[in-house]
Formats: C-alpha cells, sequence, structure tokens
C-alpha cells in the first residue's frame, strides 16, 4: 500500500469525532436530567452521562445511524444509573449489616465498669496535678504516643535524656498515687 491510500484512511476518524461531538451537543443536556431522576444525584448524572458517551466514543459503528446511536445512548445510560443504584442499596445493605453487627458484638454499657473507669480517670488527675509539672508533662506526651525524639523537642531536652526522665516521671506518679490512694485500695 502505498502513502496515497493511506490519507483517506484518516477521514473517517475525523468525521467521527464530528459526529461523536454532535452526539454530545444534542444529547448531554438532555441525558442529564434523564439520570438525575433516576439516581437523584446531579453529579452522579453528569459522571454517568460522560461515560455513556465515552463509550459510545469506543463503538464507531454506532455512529454512523442517527436513531440506533440515540437508543443506543440511552439504554446505555440508563443501565449505568440502575446499576449505580444497585450498588449504592447494596452498600447502604453492608454498611448497615455491618454497624448491626457491631453492636450485636460491642458488650452493652456496663454502669458499673462506667463508674470505676470515671473514677479511676479522676484519680489519674489528681495525681497528675500534684506530681511535678515536667513529669505530668512527660507522662502525658508519652500516654498520647509521642516517641522519644518528639518529647525531646516538645520538653526543649535532648533525646538521650528522655528514658531516664520517662522513669523518673513514672516512679514519682506510682509513689504519689499510693500514697493517695492507698487506704482506698
Amino acid at each position: 500500500m502505498d502513502r496515497s491510500e493511506a490519507i483517506p484512511a484518516a477521514l473517517p476518524d475525523v468525521t467521527r469525532e464530528a459526529g461523536l461531538e454532535q452526539v454530545f451537543r444534542t444529547q448531554y443536556h438532555r441525558l442529564v436530567p434523564l439520570l438525575v431522576r433516576i439516581t437523584g444525584d446531579k453529579t452522579l448524572a453528569e459522571e454517568l452521562a460522560s461515560e455513556a458517551l465515552y463509550r459510545l466514543s469506543s463503538r464507531p459503528g454506532l455512529l454512523g445511524a442517527a436513531d440506533s446511536v440515540e437508543a443506543w445512548l440511552y439504554r446505555t445510560a440508563t443501565n449505568l444509573a440502575l446499576d449505580a443504584l444497585r450498588g449504592r442499596t447494596r452498600r447502604q445493605r453492608y454498611e448497615n449489616a455491618a454497624g448491626a453487627e457491631t453492636l450485636r458484638t460491642t458488650a452493652p454499657a456496663n454502669p458499673l465498669e462506667d463508674l470505676l473507669s470515671r473514677e479511676r480517670q479522676q484519680a489519674v488527675r489528681t495525681v497528675l496535678a500534684t506530681i511535678k509539672e515536667r513529669s505530668a508533662r512527660t507522662l502525658m506526651l508519652r500516654h498520647a504516643g509521642f516517641s522519644y525524639s518528639e518529647m525531646a523537642a516538645v520538653l526543649e531536652v535532648p533525646a538521650a535524656a528522655i528514658p531516664s526522665i520517662v522513669m523518673r516521671a513514672t516512679e514519682e506518679f506510682r509513689k504519689e498515687f499510693q500514697k493517695t490512694y492507698r487506704s482506698s485500695l
């Protein structure tokens, strides 16, 4: 095949693009409201209309017959919308089932445990208020999951000093806790 025969092969692509653009201009503004009525979501409807038009672009044989293009486009868009609705319904059903399972497996609230937990929290707060401020801050940072280097930056001390600072703060807390709550244990 010589180069003169290759030139006309490019022309159908140009016509196909022009045909696709024409379909887009005439059908998009009609397609989106239909899909909004089906899905109830304008953004989703626009995405589905674009998807239907994209799928049309991969089917160049349809662009020749105007009647079949419109029917194919609306059928495809409607199917995409229905699939989206099914997916949304399925996702909601799974999420509801997961929520129900979580509620079923989670232990019911025990008023006694809640009371004891609140009392322990109050006891810890009381002891933290009575120990040195640096020790309390060190323990709070450690409990919050800070690394030694992060703690060093906040406390403005060398990172190498942090392990001994944490140990001293823990010991100070333990002694104060036993002193304060020994009689109630």
